[in-house]
């Protein structure tokens, strides 16, 4: 019989109901150390590596080991060491050092890049906008709100800082992200460039200013809801239309009779006579119209200005000729008081510090011009009544009168509130503001009785005068401005102004006198410039946005 291939044996059909032949090879080899009474071996287990085993680069050290599942620390995240001196790391580790290791791992390098221009809201009471999803308009139409927002607040006397920030973030919570905003100055430039998009560029320059602290707060209001999310730009604009054509709160004649009943409680302040605060109401009441005249006449500000102080100025020493029982140099400071631009330095101080040079300069600039022409409207009396042979002021004895504590603390109050409704700020805002300026008054007495000197005493009042102006503007909702800047008014030094233009224009022999005690006037009103805005700095991580935003990062 002859044998057949494996090849033809499985080529051909088995039998009906037999199993197939196996093929070689088909099978896998078994080999006899691998049979064990028919059970199979188990897996190996690996076994842990030892301390002294474990690499170097893992996120343990090399004593430290994986703690057994059994163990209690294991099982509630809590590191603990044996008593062989190894320190046991869970797999679950603790909430807490995780945070604690986190904040150590993290770089506190800034980054080389761009930062993002939200990230400029940091610090400010518009942190942390939320974007407002449901858009009504185009892109160019919210910019062209943003910059009639910002030529308003820039009208107002609001700060470069306050500008910048008001409108970034309402472009921000409207959807703009790719914005750049420049202010120079008087002038406001936004530039949108998305980078899929088409660009638009718009410039806004402004070329008037009013005195409207109340129509600054409604346009904070009006940021704060915008960036909380609850309003739209249509919304929006239509709420700013109604702000720029509110009427001020107070009518034209309470504004002027705010301004005389200041000039009256300021002389009574410095040591003057009741007879002197007379005389500085009816002066306070012709600056009221010249000024209101001058600006229906378009005459520039610094001519305003001069003729205001002259005629202060000449209606002091008219009553000193005619013996009248008052002393000029009080009644003159207390009327030129309120046209020295406290505002404007504080602002053009916070512009400088806050990283705008050219706006700063520019509104330094301008206010160094105001006061220039209070000096040339002195100047100008002086000459006139030197000419007229009237009688010399002895500036070096100046007749005081000695009021109660409690009474100055009262005079206090009355000036500053008088001089809040002459800048037109909100009715709301008086008594904080008059409150504010007591505080720092009775801060003022305190710093005089250590000693501490005339010039560092106004720095260290407007700095305490900054810190509560900022930590109440935040629960009032208004920027620090509106309650900082008639706050510091009872620390100008009005009077060392007219001693110092008396002794350059009258006493030759005291030029240098003069011209030395003008310098410390100067620098006087940039300390307290200067001051104000340290207080407003020391105030901010005390502010409910700070807190929010250290919540935020604990959170993370």
């Amino acid at each position: 019989m002859a044998y057949r291939s494996d090849e033809e044996r499985s080529t051909s059909s088995n039998a009906v109901g037999e199993d197939p032949a196996p093929i070689a090879g088909a099978m896998p080899r078994i080999v006899t150390s691998e049979i064990n009474m028919g059970f199979h071996p188990e897996e190996p287990v690996e076994e842990p590596l030892m301390a002294s085993e474990l690499p170097l680069n893992t996120a343990v050290s090399a004593n430290v080991a994986a703690a057994d599942a059994t163990d209690i620390e294991w099982r509630t995240g809590q590191v603990h060491t044996t008593d062989e001196g190894i320190t046991l790391m869970p797999t679950r580790a603790n909430p807490v050092a995780r945070r604690l290791l986190a904040k150590m791992w993290i770089s506190d390098a800034p980054p080389t890049e761009a930062l993002n221009i939200v990230e400029r809201l940091q610090g400010t009471p518009y942190a942390n906008p939320k974007i407002n999803v449901d858009q009504d308009a185009s892109n160019r139409r919210t910019m062209e709100f943003a910059l009639d927002l910002g030529e308003t607040l820039i009208r107002y006397g609001a700060g470069a800082l306050e500008v910048e920030t008001s409108v970034i973030a309402v472009t921000a919570a409207l959807g703009l992200s790719h914005l750049d905003v420049d202010i120079t100055n008087q002038s406001l430039h936004l530039n949108y460039s998305p980078p899929d998009g088409e660009s638009y560029s718009v410039l806004r320059v402004v070329r008037s200013y009013t005195s409207n602290y109340a129509g600054m707060v409604l346009v904070h209001e009006l940021v704060s809801d915008i960036i909380a999310g609850g309003v739209s730009r249509t919304a929006s604009a239509a709420r700013l239309k109604q702000i720029t054509r509110k009427p001020k709160p107070f009518p034209r004649w309470i504004a002027a009779t705010s301004r005389a009943v200041f000039a009256a409680a300021f002389v009574l302040f410095i040591g003057g006579s009741w007879a002197g605060a007379l005389v500085a109401m009816v002066s306070s009441s012709l600056v009221t119209q010249i000024s209101r005249y001058g600006s229906r006449w378009r005459v520039p500000e610094f001519f305003t200005i001069a003729a205001s102080t002259l005629t202060v100025t000449v209606i002091a020493l008219l009553g000193h000729q005619f013996h009248a029982p008052l002393d000029p140099a009080l009644v003159v400071s207390g009327g030129i008081l309120l046209l020295l631009p406290s505002g404007r330095f504080v602002s053009a101080l916070q512009d400088a510090i806050n990283g705008f040079p050219v706006t700063a300069v520019g509104r330094l600039f301008s206010a160094s011009l105001i006061y220039g022409a209070i000096l040339c409207g002195i100047a100008t009396a002086l000459v006139i009544s030197d000419l007229l042979g009237g009688e010399k002021v002895d500036v070096h004895k100046i007749v005081q009168t000695e009021y109660p504590t409690w009474l100055l603390v009262v005079l206090v109050g009355v000036a500053i509130v008088a001089g809040a409704v002459t800048e037109q700020s909100a009715l709301r805002l008086l008594l904080p503001t008059a409150g504010i300026a007591v505080g720092g008054y009775l801060v003022m007495l305190l710093a005089e009785s250590i000693g501490l000197g005339d010039r560092a005493t106004p720095a260290l009042v407007a700095t305490v005068i900054g810190f509560a102006a900022r930590f109440a503007a935040d629960k009032l909702r208004s920027p620090q401005l509106v309650l900082a800047a008639p706050a510091v008014m009872f620390l100008l030094p009005g009077l060392m102004i007219f001693r110092a233009m008396y002794g350059i224009v009258i006493n030759v022999d005291e030029t240098a006198a003069g011209l030395v005690e003008m310098f410390n006037a100067m620098a006087i009103m940039l300390s307290i410039a200067g001051g104000v805005v340290f207080g407003d700095t020391l105030c901010r991580p005390l502010t409910s946005n700070a807190r929010r935003e250290r919540r935020r990062i604990r959170r993370r």
